[in-house]
């Protein structure tokens, strides 16, 4: 399967009164998506604002490898991908159900 790789440049919300985030997210698609394909994917992602996406280009393999690694040590993006509403509710002691 012949695939297509894409920086992508994000603004994520929710980090403070009318505040954002932006962070690099390195994205492969199937080989016919286009640009505009791409954006309309990233930009329903979770967490992504309505207008959020910044940046996009085309990349290729060795640049999104790299990408996806330091993905990894995106601390925001390590907080997104592990948050979970129902548990920090019951952390900070609020009841789940009225």
């Amino acid at each position: 399967m012949s695939c297509r790789y894409w920086k992508v440049i994000c603004r994520y919300g929710h980090v403070g009164r009318r505040n954002e985030v932006s962070v690099a997210r390195y994205i492969r698609t199937e080989s016919h998506y286009t640009i505009i394909d791409a954006m309309d994917l990233v930009s329903n992602m979770p967490g992504v604002k309505s207008s959020g996406v910044a940046f996009i280009e085309q990349i290729d393999k060795t640049t999104f490898e790299k990408g996806k690694s330091s993905e990894k040590m995106s601390l925001y993006l390590q907080k997104l991908k592990t948050y979970n509403p129902k548990f920090e509710q019951i952390n900070k002691g609020e009841k789940l159900y009225a």
